[in-house]
């Protein structure tokens, strides 16, 4: 009765037993059997990347005599049913394989065959048909490329821009909060919330700059370069026009690598969009430190501003809340962060005419991208849109920074004006009293309407 269950192919190695309903074939089985890793698979926008890649294939094959009619529409059809999500459970293969990703070109290959099988009614063979004008030296990259700038436009520059908007719709509503600047933590001349939270949004912004600013190298694909980057068994034609499809199925400006050799040999687009990842994860570090120190408190703390309450923050300390979100985001830009070093390590690791590391290159870009879409949508839905500035606080705190003495400067001289700070910390008055002691006014250098005006920290936010 076991045996029931499992059906006996064979390929160029000898036979082997596939699970009997299985789609998949013995290659397939083979590397299921030889990389019992992680039990991570190769991300589905992979999968869905390399089906489309078939589809396209296909369609120029038949174009350029390569496939007959029947076959290739019966592949177009199957690959079509699998880039839109069908039969997900067919790919089995953990991502940590073979570095060319062989395994998994194999597995798409053998599961389009398949399915392109029975819709013709006769065998369709997964090198000779499915993977025609192909190698997984060309098609696997191409796929990881392809996933990676459609998971950047579709989901994480939208995220981006979305957050960029929450900041700027906070910078209008907090124009006039002026609070205590700061520089090295300590106090500093006074800004604006506004004007803070003005320049989150612009460090966000920048950051889609720079991701968008690496897409056309990410969307120059070594598809056609087959083995090495030559050519080799393909029609002429096929890479331009089998890339003209892609553009057209995805809707991404995909273009044929410049240099083929290059393309095959390194996974440098890869790597540079990672480096602007990495970016991003560090502006958001920046950000949420920020938001938790000022909404640091409630009493001990800078209380500057109110991060939304989500959830109970202590299992014994009651009544506590925490600014868990921005945690979260923390997290994520950890991952993002060493993902980077994953990614510069493992597109280091060509050698001669391929890279072999394009499975984890894969798995580590996609989840940084997936994280920080998700992680900046968060931030921009459960704290940014639901800050509250806590104003009197925050001016009081502007008021009481022996900074603001620094518009004295250009009356009394930068020494002077160093004394009064100094005795304002120190005898814990105000800076207006400090320079009356000093006789700012007495000694008439000022009026004590000039002294007011030149301590009005509304004032000192600007030039």
């Amino acid at each position: 009765m076991a045996e029931e269950r499992f059906r006996v192919l064979h390929d160029t190695m000898g036979e082997v037993r596939v699970p009997a309903d299985a789609l998949y074939g013995a290659q397939t089985q083979r590397a299921v059997e030889n990389f019992p890793i992680s039990g991570t698979r190769i991300a589905p926008a992979v999968i869905r990347a390399l089906a489309l890649i078939k589809l396209a294939a296909a369609t120029v094959n038949s174009r350029l005599g390569v496939l007959d009619e029947d076959v290739a529409e019966a592949v177009v059809a199957a690959a079509r049913e699998v880039a839109n999500g069908a039969y997900a459970d067919q790919f089995p293969i953990d991502v940590f394989q073979t570095g060319s990703g062989t395994s998994t070109n194999m597995n798409v290959n053998e599961v389009v065959a398949t399915l392109a099988g029975r819709r013709l009614g006769r065998d369709v063979h997964p090198n000779d048909h499915v993977n025609a004008s192909q190698s997984s030296n060309d098609t696997v990259p191409t796929a990881v490329h392809l996933a990676a700038a459609l998971a950047v436009t579709e989901s994480l520059v939208p995220a981006l821009e979305h957050l960029a908007e929450a900041f700027e719709d906070q910078a209008g509503r907090t124009a006039d909060v002026v609070k205590s600047g700061r520089t090295h933590l300590m106090d500093a001349t006074p800004v604006t919330l506004g004007q803070e939270f003005g320049g989150y949004a612009a460090q966000v912004r920048r950051g889609v700059e720079r991701v968008q600013a690496a897409l056309p190298r990410v969307a120059e694909v070594p598809l056609g370069g087959t083995a090495v980057g030559t050519g080799i068994n393909t029609p002429p034609g096929f890479a331009a026009a089998v890339i003209e499809e892609l553009g057209q199925l995805t809707g991404l400006p995909v273009t044929e690598a410049r240099d083929h050799f290059e393309a095959h040999g390194a996974r440098d687009a890869l790597v540079e969009l990672s480096g602007a990842l990495r970016v991003v994860a560090v502006s958001l570090t920046k950000i949420c430190n920020d938001l938790r120190w000022m909404g640091s408190g409630p009493n001990a703390g800078l209380g500057e501003l109110h991060l939304p309450d989500l959830q109970p923050g202590s299992s014994i300390m009651p009544g506590k809340v925490n600014p868990v979100v921005p945690e979260a985001v923390l997290q994520v830009c950890a991952v993002v962060v060493g993902h980077d070093a994953t990614i510069a390590w493992a597109g280091a690791s060509g050698n001669f005419e391929l890279n072999v590391m394009v499975p984890v290159l894969s798995k580590a870009l996609l989840e940084q991208i997936e994280l920080l879409a998700s992680a900046t949508r968060l931030l921009a839905d459960r704290t940014v849109s639901g800050i509250e500035p806590n104003v009197e606080r925050a001016r009081t705190l502007a008021e009481s920074s022996p900074s603001i003495v620094t518009p004295l400067n250009r009356t009394i001289g930068y020494e002077a004006a160093a004394k009064i700070a100094k005795t304002a910390v120190a005898e814990r008055i105000t800076v207006k009293e400090a320079a009356l002691r000093a006789g700012v006014v007495a000694d008439g250098a000022m009026t004590e309407e000039q002294l007011d005006a030149a301590l009005d920290v509304s004032t000192m936010t600007h030039p």
